[in-house]
């Protein structure tokens, strides 16, 4: 909201900044008989129709994608842009036609008093206050349409500069009886202006065809491949395709990822792209396209993970034996727990065809085959039920560890699930086996008093003193 305001604000002053150049310019031009001025009043009254076609286009412009419009409405200021170069060139051509009847062909007097001058001063002022505002609501919001409005009233600034020059000389011939072919400045002066304002048109047009065409900005596409390849996760590039539309960018990019990731991994990382673009790229509307591919270095336990995940299933406790050239492989998959031992076994006979594929030298497998684990949905933990908790864990250590030979007792409730640490301490002769046995009674002891337990970890330690 704050952007349409600021936008349609500028688009606004740029239309009544117009109107009031255009009329003052062709009053004093049919006053004075300048053609420097009345191309002035021409140029400005192009300005005045480019400033509304520009007001229109930012209001339309700012339009959300709609059924018929599915990438919005940004081409609109593209189209605005390229109206107001035609309407420039036009103008540019009525003036190169009239300077050169004047210089060569007719002797039309111009009167260059105080009006003249004082009209092209106050242009300036004006060409130059509303130029900072338009070009600065440009690279703001990246709106072509306020550009190409913002670099009409700047390039007035120098056609003006050159008009007081022509004037300037034409008043010196009039006045203090300089050499005759003085009075032929002013139409100069005009071809002056409309040298500068083809040439910017032309610049102008350039960019607007570039963008109406989908033709992607110089040197964006590798900055854009740059920023993709630096997130974490994405293996290569694939493509990036890049289309302009008014001020917003439209981002299709391909990567890929290793093979072995889940889908939500996969998903995170097609995340983690959109967000770096949209640090690249402020406003852009980004796709992201996301696909398996095998990398260096990928190990044989990632090679396994990745069949089965091509299968749907997940591996685990994953054996991989290299004994003279052969291979031979031992896991874990989980299937799905509704389905009958026949078309379970099918399944798995499928990943391991698969596996073969992988592991060339592949001898034998041994699949175990268990039922998929399904996800718990547990309520939050109260503080009352954290306390109670704690509370068990400290009978149950002084029992096991001994009354004091304890600390650094941690209970945390991890999505309704409770993760337990807890340092105890014996008498450091023992063996390592006493240690280990130590742990995995206090352990069971925890799982067994305590409901919904996930993670626990018991740490042993000499007893001090």
């Amino acid at each position: 909201m704050e952007s349409n305001r600021e936008k349609n604000a500028a688009a606004t002053s740029s239309v009544v900044a117009a109107a009031g150049l255009t009329t003052f310019k062709i009053v004093v031009g049919l006053m004075t008989g300048s053609l420097g001025i009345l191309s002035e009043a021409a140029h400005s009254g192009l300005d005045l129709v480019a400033a509304m076609l520009t007001w229109f286009a930012v209001r339309v412009s700012d339009r959300p994608a709609d059924a018929a419009h599915n990438y919005g409405h940004g081409k609109v200021e593209n189209l605005s842009a390229l109206a107001e170069t035609l309407l420039l060139l036009l103008t540019c051509a009525w003036i190169i036609y009239e300077a050169i009847r004047r210089i060569f062909f007719a002797d039309v007097h111009v009167d260059a008093n105080i009006w003249a001058f004082l009209v092209m001063g106050v242009s300036i002022i004006i060409d130059f206050s509303r130029s900072r505002v338009l070009l600065h609501a440009a690279r703001k919001y990246n709106s072509q349409a306020l550009e190409a409005d913002g670099l009409h009233f700047q390039t007035d600034i120098w056609s003006s500069s050159v008009v007081i020059v022509g004037l300037a000389l034409t008043w010196a011939q009039q006045r203090l009886g300089w050499p005759a072919w003085l009075a032929k400045s002013d139409a100069v002066a005009a071809l002056g202006v409309a040298c500068i304002v083809i040439w910017v048109s032309v610049r102008l047009g350039q960019r607007t065809i570039a963008a109406l065409l989908d033709t992607a900005p110089v040197g964006l596409r590798d900055t854009v491949r740059d920023a993709v390849a630096s997130v974490p996760g994405v293996l290569t590039v694939n493509q990036v395709r890049l289309r302009q539309g008014g001020p917003y960018t439209f981002a299709d990019v391909d990567i890929a990822v290793g093979r072995e990731m889940s889908l939500s991994q996969a998903h995170d990382v097609a995340t983690a792209v959109e967000r770096r673009l949209r640090q690249v790229l402020p406003q852009s509307d980004v796709v992201v396209h996301v696909g398996p591919a095998t990398h260096r270095g990928e190990t044989d336990d990632q090679k396994v993970r990745a069949v089965a995940a091509a299968h749907g299933l997940t591996a685990h406790s994953i054996h991989v034996h290299h004994i003279r050239g052969q291979v031979y492989l031992e896991f874990h998959l989980e299937v799905p727990e509704d389905l009958d031992l026949e078309r379970a076994h099918a399944l798995v006979s499928e990943v391991e065809a698969a596996l073969r594929e992988e592991f060339p030298g592949l001898v034998d497998v041994i699949t175990h085959i268990e039922p998929a684990a399904r996800e718990r949905v547990v309520a939050p933990l109260s503080p009352e039920q954290v306390a109670h908790v704690e509370a068990e864990v400290r009978r149950l250590a002084d029992e096991h560890c001994g009354d004091g030979h304890w600390h650094r007792l941690i209970v945390r409730d991890e999505s309704g699930m409770v993760s337990i640490s807890l340092h105890c301490q014996m008498a450091g002769t023992a063996s390592v086996k006493a240690a280990h046995e130590l742990s995995e009674r206090l352990e069971a002891a925890v799982r067994e008093a305590v409901p919904n337990v996930g993670q626990v970890v018991i740490h042993v330690e000499p007893l001090e003193g």
